[in-house]
């Protein structure tokens, strides 16, 4: 039985992952074992980040709908009890692009669910 040698398939992985390191700065780029190093950290940023987002995203949602609730009177919590007990099933993004774009619509659900 012949030999096979790797050195096709090892050049295609290399050549693979060089081409997702473009763009790094200096041996990140082009430099095989530092580029691998690189691109690795960089996945595993982007993979946590991919979360991040979503959690940072609410806490923007949520600080939007309460500035919206003050300028009505009304303070976030109670606002969203208030939707939970009339079961309003709107989500948080939704709800604070009511605040900014249709301020009118969203007055009057901090009126339906905040009855004084």
């Amino acid at each position: 039985m012949s030999r096979v040698k790797g050195g096709v398939t090892a050049h295609r992985r290399h050549k693979r992952l060089l081409k997702q390191t473009k763009g790094f700065w200096g041996q990140r780029k082009n430099v095989f074992k530092r580029a691998k190093e690189t691109l690795m950290r960089a996945l595993r940023f982007a993979y946590i980040s991919r979360r991040l987002k979503k959690r940072e995203f609410r806490g923007l949602f949520i600080t939007r709908i309460g500035a919206g609730c003050k300028q009505h009177g009304a303070s976030y919590s109670v606002f969203m009890h208030g939707l939970k007990k009339l079961n309003v099933d709107i989500n948080r993004k939704m709800l604070s692009q009511l605040a900014i774009y249709e301020p009118q619509a969203f007055a009057q659900l901090v009126g339906m669910a905040v009855k004084k």
